[in-house]
């Protein structure tokens, strides 16, 4: 069973298809349960003899986050957790205000800590298993206008190394996929500027924008074995 974060759209559904077509079960968890259902069935009709079962989470809510785990583990035992669920906003650093500055870090790290922290004792009883997070380039690069989005993923890759650490005795693999530009609702910002875009192209060998199933295939072999 793999539990997937922000899983009824973008990069987070890409991963869920990945493993379904593994042959996971997968519990899609996001906030928008309209969505969730969607996107459930188009799982569904793609691999009908898929098990795919949706949950409502609010990752910055920890009850909610709990709930999530729980109906995770009614499906069967819990293997993969995906921690994609993430949000970003844009503006000059000294315009940035201290609700932009905690809605951010409150998805991106404290919602990651959150997910990863109520995943373990599941992965742990089932003999282990691997939690991956989806971070940015702007973890490691400077984004101008992008000061909460780039520490907030920063101080991702940072709890990843320390789950990582701590829990790798314990059969726990943690492991961060870091994507460039991504088209999805999140980088619409990014993307629907074609200076932007330009601007990304130039310093990349390749000369395109990542997909979503480009990130979901570095997801689906981190996850399994």
């Amino acid at each position: 069973v793999a539990l997937v974060t922000g899983g009824g759209s973008g990069i987070g559904l890409a991963c869920a298809n990945a493993l379904v077509a593994d042959g996971a079960a997968v519990v899609l968890a996001a906030r928008d349960v309209d969505r969730l259902a969607r996107s459930a069935d188009e799982l569904r009709s793609a691999y009908p003899e898929a098990v795919v079962a949706t949950v409502a989470c609010d990752v910055t809510d920890e009850s909610s986050v709990e709930r999530a785990f729980a109906s995770a583990a009614d499906v069967g035992p819990l293997g993969i957790v995906v921690v994609n669920a993430g949000t970003g906003s844009a503006g000059p650093f000294h315009l940035t205000t201290l609700e932009d500055w905690s809605s951010v870090l409150a998805t991106n790290l404290t919602g990651a800590f959150l997910t990863m922290r109520h995943a373990v004792p599941y992965l742990a009883a089932n003999g282990g298993g691997s939690i991956v997070a989806i971070s940015s380039i702007a973890a490691v690069s400077t984004h101008r206008y992008m000061t909460p989005y780039n520490v907030s993923k920063a101080g991702l890759e940072m709890l990843v190394r320390q789950v990582a650490d701590e829990l790798g005795s314990c059969g726990i693999r943690a492991n961060a996929v870091r994507p460039g530009l991504v088209p999805t609702e999140i980088s619409a910002g990014l993307t629907a500027v074609p200076e932007i875009v330009d601007d990304y192209l130039e310093q990349m060998p390749l000369h395109r924008t990542g997909t979503t199933d480009d990130i979901a295939a570095a997801v689906r072999f981190l996850a399994g074995p």
